[in-house]
């Protein structure tokens, strides 16, 4: 008996790669539920911030007069609310009403584009202790970040030369105005999303009045922790469940294909965030690697500029406009950077590098976060005030 127990092969029990197809599709799902609790902790750390002063991102754009402040106003606080389809939603409505100039919002809009990546940024801290697997997640996060940036340091500087953008999109939008249809479109995420921050927002309302807003933004950040802490345990079932990288290879295969991809699905989703803070995870799991990532963030940046063009379709010709300022610059940055191969590789050599840093000591991570994200727009925000 003891011979034929010793001639069992030794990894034939209970290892991920030897396990069902439905145990597989169970740990997917698991991870896309905790990433759904996830979005819950955003939306609720974005409604405790709200609920502490509802005026403040108009606030900072009144500061659009200064190209440079703008563009960090943009950002921060599209880095607060935690969404950069209710900043450029905001700025949209305030183009309309004259309050302040397409001009002015250009600078607005870029910011917000830079503040977005942010989300997926803060889903690699979930790896902060384990050296490989974070120095992968924040790779993957910050190539986003990279290209976001390096199209801004072209873009800004040659629009403040030429207005090139914002002409392009007012003759655009002049042909396209007033014969939108008023078309509208509610994402079943973001809509899922809702029911338990308004019931958490209520019990604490009633439970501790004037404290609410804050202890809003505690349960936040409990159930944002709490969730990517569960997400990196159970992402790594999945290493060895894709030894083959089935899902790296379908992404790799056409770049084209993989811009698309992250279009559809941010589309779908109305959230860049959303698409990207999935990608994260599963980079530092080891399942997608960088060059498969980075076309999929370059469609989730042109596709989360749907939400603001469909709003805006139902606003003046002003609203349109900006909101065509979104898409051109997200379309121009990714003309100006991918096809070029010299180009596409340089937010893949700073990502890397960055993670290089990050492998010797996680505080630079944190201070790449603390800092690029809210220390220099804050910093510069007020000093301007």
């Amino acid at each position: 008996m003891n011979s034929k127990v010793e001639t069992l092969p030794k990894d034939a029990i209970a290892k991920p790669e030897h396990l069902t197809g439905a145990y597989l599709l169970g740990k997917l799902s698991l991870t896309l539920i905790l990433l759904y609790f996830f979005l819950v902790g955003v939306s609720a750390l974005s409604g405790g911030l709200k609920m502490m002063g509802s005026d403040f991102a108009k606030t900072l754009f009144d500061l659009s007069g200064q190209p440079f402040v703008g563009l960090m106003a943009g950002m921060l606080a599209t880095v607060l609310f935690q969404s950069s389809s209710v900043t450029t939603s905001i700025i949209v409505g305030l183009v309309s009403a004259s309050t302040i100039s397409i001009e002015g919002a250009v600078p607005l809009i870029m910011g917000a584009n830079l503040g977005t990546s942010v989300t997926n940024t803060l889903v690699s801290l979930g790896y902060l202790n384990d050296k490989a697997s974070f120095k992968r997640a924040f790779a993957a996060a910050t190539v986003h970040d990279f290209f976001n940036i390096i199209t801004v340091a072209v873009l800004l500087p040659l629009e403040l030369l030429t207005g090139f953008i914002q002409k392009s999109a007012t003759s655009l939008s002049s042909i396209l105005y007033g014969t939108s249809t008023g078309v509208a479109y509610k994402s079943p995420i973001k809509a899922a999303i809702k029911p338990p921050v308004k019931v958490l927002k209520s019990a604490l309302l009633e439970i501790s009045g004037d404290l609410a807003p804050a202890l809003m933004i505690i349960a936040a950040g409990i159930i944002i922790i709490s969730a990517l802490t569960l997400i990196v345990k159970n992402m790594k079932v999945l290493v060895e469940s894709n030894k083959s990288g089935i899902i790296d290879k379908v992404l790799t295969k056409n770049a084209i294909f993989s811009i698309l991809f992250g279009v559809f699905v941010t589309i779908s989703v109305q959230s860049s965030s959303i698409t990207t803070s999935l990608l994260v995870p599963m980079a530092g799991a080891g399942v997608l690697t960088l060059e498969a990532i980075y076309p999929v963030t370059i469609g989730a940046n042109i596709g989360t500029t749907a939400t603001a063009l469909l709003a805006s379709m139902t606003g003046n010709v002003a609203g349109l406009t900006i909101a065509l300022v979104h898409l051109i610059f997200n379309v121009m940055g990714m003309v100006l950077l991918f096809p070029i191969p010299t180009l596409r590789e340089l937010p893949l050599k700073c990502s890397r590098y960055l993670a290089e840093l990050v492998e010797k000591s996680k505080f630079y991570g944190i201070a790449y976060i603390a800092i690029i994200f809210f220390l220099l727009p804050l910093t510069l925000v007020i000093l301007n005030r």
